[in-house]
């Protein structure tokens, strides 16, 4: 991760503002979904992407270690590690 110096502060609802350059730069905009992240050192945020996780496919996705991975590209994966 890298540190950006942004300091924000959490409103008595439990809200942040990310700022405009940040949602820019990640194509974030008005009412896309999120993800949230725990992780040992903090929180992490990341646009929800329902797709698998190397080819962005919506069909057949399957769960490996939390990440969504369908299964043309498992099937691969698999491949690739018997070798």
């Amino acid at each position: 991760m890298k540190a950006t110096g942004i300091v924000r502060h959490i409103d008595d609802l439990g809200r942040i503002v990310l700022p405009k350059e940040l949602r820019q730069t990640y194509d974030i905009r008005e009412g896309d979904p999120l993800e949230v992240f725990v992780t040992d050192k903090g929180i992490m945020l990341r646009k929800y992407a329902p797709g698998c996780l190397h080819c962005g496919s919506k069909v057949k996705l399957y769960l490996l270690e939390g990440k969504k991975i369908c299964l043309e590209c498992r099937i691969k994966i698999c491949r690739t590690l018997v070798r």
